[in-house]
């Protein structure tokens, strides 16, 4: 739990930088690369989680400017691009506008009583959760994946262990 704006901050930016690592990596063509027919694309699932930090801190009370046109995927370089403009301007947006005081208070999270900072943790976790979605995808699409919380397949390879340990 953040007791901190910086300790918010400083979570916000780990993950941002994984995040960003991920994004970085995508094309063009893994953008279309689906699990089922009638699912969301790669692409669809990583521009939601883009521009849905400016609607979700909205949502809970910081200014931040909003992505128009947010219904059109845009090339896999403009998800990168947007996803590291937005994750600055939320951390900004954060530190300037809320204190340490802010993360206490409690308000209405999608039908329940919550913290700021729980909220917060909220949007790290979806941020975390459609990002795992976007890994598997990446590996149906043939990329390689970067490491995130530990060496991926490409990683492992790399230090020499063909097949990493159970």
């Amino acid at each position: 739990m953040y007791r901190t704006v910086a300790d918010f901050i400083t979570e916000w930016k780990d993950e941002a930088a994984l995040t960003q690592r991920i994004l970085d990596s995508l094309t063009d063509e893994s953008l279309q690369q689906q699990v089922y027919p009638e699912g969301r694309t790669l692409g669809r699932i990583a521009w939601h989680f883009v521009t849905n930090i400016p609607e979700y801190l909205s949502e809970f009370g910081l200014v931040i400017e909003q992505i128009p046109n947010s219904a059109e995927v845009p090339a896999a370089k403009e998800i990168a691009e947007t996803f590291k403009l937005l994750s600055s301007d939320a951390a900004k947006a954060v530190e300037e506008q809320w204190t340490d005081e802010t993360l206490t208070q409690v308000q209405n999270a999608f039908g329940r009583q919550e913290s700021n900072a729980t909220i917060f943790m909220g949007l790290i976790k979806h941020i975390v959760h459609h990002r795992g979605q976007v890994t598997v995808l990446m590996r149906q699409a043939g990329l390689n994946i970067p490491a995130v919380y530990g060496p991926s397949k490409e990683g492992w390879i790399q230090m020499g262990v063909e097949h990493p340990p159970l």
